[in-house]
């Protein structure tokens, strides 16, 4: 169902109406705290509001062990987060009493709108501390309390304390906490016993009793509540979401899908005998939550459930609780996979909700960059009508004006196209260290799992709504270790090398993604990104690297760059995102030359007819000029060339301007064919303009206005502005007409910046090619270009985009070594950054083989 549906609070753990609970045990007395009559924290329900919750609201409970009433009038509630050293975050004043043997609800802050309302708390407060992991202190005094780190057991200022999940804080250890904000556990204690250790006295209840102080005890019997009986398409109704909300439904159906791990907690039914060609208006699947049955059930079963209806952030669910869910005898018609027609729209959508299908026509993956995190892919459908050929999602302003109606109607075509093919799973496998320790789910060490590639249904999915996004999902939870029960096969697409872009000289270009050889242990105050052992990888903050974490991930990460290059072919490459080593107090050309030296060490090209030749001088880098800017960034831009192509025409010039001071400064140089006449030169000027991000909020043009272009728009017009009379500059230094800009222009191929290109006569090479070179949100357009003068374009012979890294899964790069159990690292191209390199071939003699791409 779509976002524009009402989140209605869901009946998880109330729904307990369907079975007899069982009678409380008489409670024990509390252990005596510093100054508190017997008080204690009772229960902690720290999810409140969230995806699964059970209320809609936080809570803390409090319980008097003794036998006088306890009046908590000066009294406070804190809370600090797991790392904190100093004073607690927060602080919320209490007031009233907790009677003698008896309970004290205080009522907290929600993390959302799902839940079943609270009891009427005895105190409502804005208490909000974390679901997963935290220290409570219940204090007997008004100030914010500074505790010591590790157990406190003993403070005057202290009542009770509960650390949970990773705190630094406890009382003896730390309680286990629930998995995190949808996992709608509380902490409670067992007959309200403390024995100073929350480890100990804390158990996680997936039944939550909040209990205020004229409350009873759980387990008295509730009034019972007679269910009404509903079809699946009743339950699902005509609308956004259920008519049928907070009631006790019985329906029965076919289980189509189980997912008894991974999350979800919860099963798949439909009314027997529906799908195929349906033409219904309402949905006949709907999706069971029930963690208490789902290893009852199994697919094909015929079942009868009982629960409570509602809402999970737009997907029409019943809550069934243990008891709930009976497998029935009689003989049920089988469900039938859908074989409509992709729908288009939300409304078009809502009718197929939790139904089973057999997607048909054309499927193109379009988005990788989440498989090894939530373990997700894009899909995208069909063909596009507005870009011709495009099978993958297009950023708008790649092919149309920033802010036309075309733009506007690209993306809303990409919306229509779009469904994400979901794992049957909320794992992060870049979170909890269990996760990292799951294989992953679609990607297998030396597998193809590209955005471009054809997309094979090969089983059955359900089409469901989670996380603002329509989903396929499998019919169990998908990883690794059960590749059978992959719906999908996807077409192999990578290539070994660029195709033949022909030429007498051949010019890439290539974001080299922060190679940096000066690695972070080798400063101080880098923090890291680590692998599943802890171990650092990359440099993460709070040093000038951006790098590689150690040398052992450099020597990972150069390989990789280094098969690219030397893969790329060309003679001239233009580089950005590599070392400034001048900001580390080294040769500005330090980090250069030693990529070089490792290209060189690894070169293996052969000659093709011009004596390009190999070995170990195969390479050489252009050397810093004489005057620098004052003030750089600690990356710059570079060229390296193969010395029996071509040769420097003098020396390289860095454009020193006011427009690139919060971006690189573009570096030209002259080039000649190493065996060509000197007229036949020409100008290469690589650039990095400003990123997208980041941007100011203060009404100027550099502020991101939502048109697509992102932040700094401005800026990269001022600079694309510099850039032209720069080339004009250079044009007449070398006395050539054949300029070659070159680099990642942080601009999709018709923003503004490019206009300005285009305008001064400039022709973008890389946008008859067919292919983009960067990936961004599901996106695919080209920040990356190689723009030629017109007397240059006449002279290219071809053209191409070498799609080996932004199509490529993230999971495959030198920093996600060892981030899951399954090895992806290989030396090879693939993924060495996370732009696509471009080349293009030039025809110096005047000799054209128009092989453009």
């Amino acid at each position: 169902m779509n976002a524009s549906r009402t989140r209605a609070g869901l009946c998880l753990a109330a729904c307990t109406t369907l079975i007899a609970a069982s009678a409380a045990a008489g409670p024990a007395m509390a252990a005596p705290a510093a100054d508190g009559g017997g008080i204690v924290i009772n229960e902690a329900y720290l999810s409140g509001g969230s995806a699964n919750a059970v209320y809609q609201d936080k809570f803390v409970e409090l319980y008097n062990g003794s036998a006088s009433p306890v009046t908590l009038d000066g009294w406070t509630l804190q809370y600090r987060s797991a790392t904190g050293t100093a004073a607690t975050n927060t602080s919320v004043a209490l007031s009233g009493t907790v009677p003698a043997h008896g309970h004290f609800l205080v009522g907290g802050g929600s993390n959302g709108g799902n839940g079943a309302e609270l009891p009427a708390p005895d105190l409502a407060t804005s208490f909000n501390p974390s679901g997963s992991q935290g220290t409570i202190v219940l204090s007997n005094q008004a100030d914010r309390l500074t505790l010591p780190t590790g157990s406190v057991t003993d403070n005057a200022a202290v009542v009770d304390l509960l650390g949970y999940g990773s705190s630094n804080t406890f009382e003896t250890a730390a309680a286990t906490a629930p998995a995190g904000n949808s996992d709608p556990k509380s902490l409670e204690r067992a007959d309200h016993a403390d024995t100073d250790n929350n480890a100990a006295d804390f158990t996680l209840n997936a039944a939550p009793s909040p209990t205020a102080s004229g409350g009873t005890d759980p387990g008295t019997d509730p009034d019972p509540v007679d269910p009404v009986t509903a079809s699946i398409a009743e339950i699902q109704g005509t609308g956004d979401s259920t008519a049928l909300a907070g009631q006790l439904v019985t329906t029965r159906g076919v289980v189509t899908a189980t997912y008894p791990t991974g999350g979800y907690d919860g099963y798949y039914i439909q009314t027997p005998g529906t799908g195929g060609d349906s033409g219904s208006t309402a949905s006949s699947g709907l999706f069971i939550y029930s963690a208490a049955t789902v290893s009852d059930v199994r697919v094909g079963d015929y079942v009868e459930v009982t629960g409570t209806a509602g809402e999970f952030y737009g997907l029409t669910q019943l809550s069934v609780p243990a008891g709930g869910a009976t497998v029935l005898d009689e003989p049920a018609e089988a469900v039938k996979p859908l074989t409509v027609a992709w729908p288009a729209t939300d409304a078009q959508r809502e009718v197929y909700e939790g139904m089973l299908w057999d997607p048909q026509g054309q499927w193109t993956l379009a988005d990788n960059y989440s498989l090894n995190g939530y373990g997700e892919l894009g899909l995208a459908f069909g063909t596009s009508r507005l870009v011709r050929g495009a099978t993958t999602l297009p950023q708008a302003t790649d092919v149309a004006p920033a802010g036309s109606t075309k733009a506007a109607a690209v993306e809303t075509e990409n919306l229509a196209r779009s469904v994400t093919l979901d794992d049957g799973s909320t794992a992060n496998y870049l979170g909890a260290d269990q996760n990292k320790d799951v294989p992953l789910p679609y990607l297998a060490r030396g597998s193809q799992v590209r955005v471009g590639a054809p997309v094979d249904f090969i089983g059955n999915v359900i089409l469901d709504y989670r996380h603002d996004a329509w989903r396929f999902q499998p019919l169990t939870r998908l990883t690794g270790a059960n590749t059978a029960d992959q719906p999908v096969a996807f077409g192999k697409t990578r290539t070994s090398h660029p195709e033949d872009v022909g030429g007498d000289v051949k010019i890439g270009t290539f974001n080299v993604l922060n190679y940096f050889t000066t690695t972070g242990d080798q400063l101080s105050g880098c923090s890291f990104y680590t692998d599943r052992d802890g171990q650092p990888v990359t440099v993460r903050s709070g040093c000038e690297a951006r790098g590689a974490a150690n040398a052992a991930n450099l020597q990972r990460q150069q390989a990789k760059i280094v098969a690219a290059i030397n893969g790329l072919d060309a003679d001239v490459v233009s580089l950005e995102e590599i070392e400034n080593s001048a900001a580390f107090g080294q040769d500005r050309d330090s980090a250069l030359a030693e990529l070089v030296d490792a290209l060189n060490a690894a070169s293996t090209k052969p000659g093709h007819g011009k004596g390009h030749g190999k070995g170990p001088k195969t390479w050489e880098y252009i050397p810093t000029p004489a005057a620098v800017p004052a003030d750089e960034d600690v990356i710059r831009t570079a060229f390296i060339y193969r010395k029996a192509a071509v040769k420097p025409a003098g020396p390289s010039v860095i454009l020193d301007d006011q427009a690139f001071s919060n971006a690189r400064p573009p570096l030209a140089q002259a080039f000649t064919a190493a065996r060509g006449p000197k007229h036949d030169s020409f100008v290469a000027i690589v650039n990095h303009f400003k990123s997208k991000g980041s941007g100011p909020s203060d009404g100027s043009g550099n502020e991101d206005t939502g048109d697509g272009q992102g932040a700094w728009n401005a800026a990269r017009v001022q600079q694309a502005t510099a850039l032209v009379d720069f080339a004009e500059q250079m044009k007449l230094r070398a006395k050539t007409t054949q300029v070659l800009l070159t680099g990642d222009f942080n601009s999709y191929t018709q923003e503004d910046p490019m206009q300005v290109l285009y305008a001064a006569g400039y022709v973008d090479l890389g946008s008859g090619t067919g292919k983009q070179s960067y990936l961004f949100a599901g996106r695919t357009g080209s920040l990356d270009h190689v723009l030629a003068s017109r007397p240059t374009a006449s002279n290219v012979s071809g053209v191409d985009i070498w799609d080996i890294n932004a199509d490529e899964p993230i999971a495959l790069e030198y920093s996600r070594y060892n981030y899951n159990v399954t090895d992806f690292y290989a030396p090879d191209p693939y993924r060495a950054s996370d732009h696509d390199p471009l080349v293009v071939g030039l025809d110096l003699g005047g000799k054209k083989g128009h092989h453009r791409k």
